[in-house]
């Protein structure tokens, strides 16, 4: 079932800012930090999972089961990527059936041709706006739990226009989409525009290195945004923070004189991942004689 405090935290007006959750640590650690709303990245997922782009590879039962294995581990609510819903209405239908049946509380649904691509990358293509309100007309037909939040993405905006990505928005809207999230808008002015003309929440894609500004969580509330994800922030930093550390390893032959904020700390690791918990049943557990 669904977590009710995120759609609680929208119809409260409640500005919501979610970071991108991609496996089982990066889960943990954000599960942790007291954000109301996770959100799981389609591209870091299957690059954690399956070691490949974000274009399509994936399948639905790739997906469902590491969404749902997230779903287990969280407290905090999760929105998940499921791209186009993998197929046609009736893929759709069991899309939306098999995520809320793993515990997560929102589905992003989006407008791509298959295979999809990133959509901060180049070469994407639409669906007909119509194809796309009939998937959401059956996502929203399918769900039990009024709780469940439908995110509906078009990605109109790089290959045919501001103009069409809101008319799209605006369809999605009106076909039972909770929430509205126009892809790859490129400036400040674009944005303001999307939030002056679309009457739903809309999501904000924040890409660092991506097509679309970055801008602070005020100004985005203030232009009529509700909610800001950060699909790329965990696993860019942790690519980053391996190389720094694989490189170190390569040049010297051993992790020592490594800054300490490059380790997370073993002990620390062991805390995240449940080991005092372990411990503590061994204890009770163990043999006596």
């Amino acid at each position: 079932m669904a977590n009710p405090s995120l759609k609680a935290a929208f119809d409260a007006k409640k500005f919501i800012v979610a970071p991108g959750i991609f496996d089982m640590i990066s889960t943990r650690v954000a599960d942790g930090m007291g954000f109301d709303c996770l959100y799981a990245t389609g591209f870091g997922t299957v690059a954690s999972h399956l070691g490949v782009a974000d274009a399509g590879i994936a399948t639905y039962t790739d997906m469902v089961g590491r969404m749902g294995r997230f779903a287990q581990m969280a407290k905090t609510p999760i929105i998940a990527d499921a791209d186009t819903g993998y197929g046609g209405l009736l893929n759709v239908r069991h899309t939306v059936m098999g995520y809320e049946a793993a515990g997560i509380s929102g589905i992003q649904l989006e407008d791509q041709e298959m295979p999809k691509k990133c959509g901060h990358t180049p070469g994407r293509s639409v669906i007909p706006a119509e194809d796309m309100v009939l998937k959401l007309k059956v996502a929203v037909e399918a769900r039990r739990d009024p709780n469940f939040l439908i995110v509906a993405r078009t990605d109109a905006r790089t290959s045919l226009g501001l103009e069409e990505a809101i008319r799209r928005g605006r369809m999605y809207g009106d076909a039972g989409a909770d929430i509205v999230f126009i892809e790859s808008p490129e400036t400040e002015a674009e944005m303001v525009e999307i939030g002056r003309s679309i009457n739903k929440p809309l999501l904000a894609n924040n890409v660092e290195g991506g097509r679309t500004p970055i801008l602070p969580a005020a100004r985005l509330k203030e232009i009529g945004y509700s909610i800001a994800i950060y699909p790329g922030a965990g696993f860019l930093a942790v690519s980053a923070a391996l190389e720094r550390v694989y490189s170190h390893l390569l040049k010297n032959g051993d992790t020592n004189g490594l800054p300490a904020q490059e380790s997370y700390g073993f002990g620390r690791m062991c805390e995240l991942m449940g080991f005092p918990e372990v411990w503590e049943f061994d204890k009770k557990w163990a043999r006596k004689d």
